[in-house]
């Protein structure tokens, strides 16, 4: 029988360890040397302005990016040149886009079924319990049978969520997950984001909604010029951040 609990916790005191991570493109310096340590259930958001390399950072813990130095090692395994390695993480970390990238012409449940079926090598009846599982849980079963078009964005993000959690993830990387969507359908988004961080799920979400961040939080991050400039508590960062840069980021972001 399919179930909706959170993930199994890991063994290891610090499901994610990056150490002086650099990443170059080309002579830009993406990242310069971050350090961040994160427990298994952790909910870590990342704010900071356009170019920071928040997403850049996120890319690299399931290697959609390589860096170039230092370290990054998830639920005890070092990412590495090491193919399998890389394989082992990535069916661990699940990641959720700005875009939703559904294939256009399969609908709702073989889009979220395809991986599970392609890569876990379950059976369909398996994939499809499971599938339909998380769509109740984001509140779309009703859905299964349409095709991407004929949805909503926020419906849209609804079902890439759902394909993530179908793999069964210890990690969910959310990449700004509702800024492509119309106003009206991002708290619907927020919503299920809200449920899986109450859920036990080891949370790493760039993201520009601070009401979010204050809520779920268990850290805030602020980013700049590939830097972490400054981290702390929901209400330290927010009520009494120590950072000149940090304090001018949140007066321009906040009086929107």
């Amino acid at each position: 029988m399919a179930t909706m609990e959170g993930p199994s916790q890991s063994f290891v005191d610090e499901i994610i360890v990056c150490e002086n991570v650099h990443k170059w493109f080309g002579e830009f310096e993406a990242l310069r040397g971050l350090d961040l340590r994160v427990k298994p259930g952790e909910v870590i958001v990342i704010i900071g302005p356009s170019g920071s390399g928040k997403s850049t950072f996120i890319r690299c813990l399931n290697r959609l990016e390589e860096h170039q130095d230092g370290r990054i090692i998830i639920d005890g395994i070092e990412l590495s040149h090491d193919l399998r390695n890389i394989q082992v993480v990535r069916r661990e970390v699940g990641m959720v886009f700005q875009q939703f990238n559904l294939f256009p012409h399969l609908t709702v449940l073989d889009n979220i079924t395809l991986a599970p079926i392609n890569v876990r090598k379950w059976s369909r009846d398996h994939a499809e319990e499971l599938a339909m599982t998380w769509l109740h849980r984001v509140g779309i079963p009703e859905q299964a049978a349409k095709f991407p078009g004929q949805l909503s964005g926020g419906q849209q993000q609804r079902v890439a969520i759902a394909r993530t959690l179908t793999m069964q993830p210890k990690i969910l990387l959310f990449d700004e997950p509702t800024s492509a969507l119309d106003p009206e359908m991002i708290s619907e988004v927020l919503d299920v984001m809200r449920d899986l961080a109450r859920s036990g799920y080891t949370i790493l979400a760039v993201t520009h909604e601070m009401g979010f961040a204050r809520e779920v939080a268990n850290r805030v991050i602020f980013m700049d010029a590939g830097k972490i400039v400054e981290e702390n508590t929901p209400d330290d960062f927010f009520n009494n951040p120590k950072e000149e840069r940090t304090k001018l980021f949140l007066s321009q972001i906040l009086q929107h």
